[in-house]
């Protein structure tokens, strides 16, 4: 298995609708991951919950970056 693609936020412009429901997001400062099949617990974000659905205020758990700082990354 090839290593994922990472596709920088700027290729969206923002524009949430092109992030697919299950895509994974990388923190593009610490490397964290944001899976929707796993939510997250930090945030008390439920399991299932698309990035996109994230509220404006979330921050990555690990560094407190902005949901602007993820990448998505495209699996093989």
């Amino acid at each position: 298995m090839s290593a994922p693609m990472k596709t920088f936020e700027g290729s969206f412009l923002g524009d949430d609708s092109k992030i697919a429901d299950d895509a994974r997001m990388e923190c593009k400062i610490c490397w964290y991951v944001y899976d929707p099949a796993e939510g997250d617990p930090v945030w008390q974000i439920p399991e299932g919950t698309p990035f996109s659905a994230l509220p404006d205020h979330w921050r990555c758990p690990e560094c407190d970056g902005s949901k602007e700082q993820f990448m998505v990354l495209m699996e093989d």
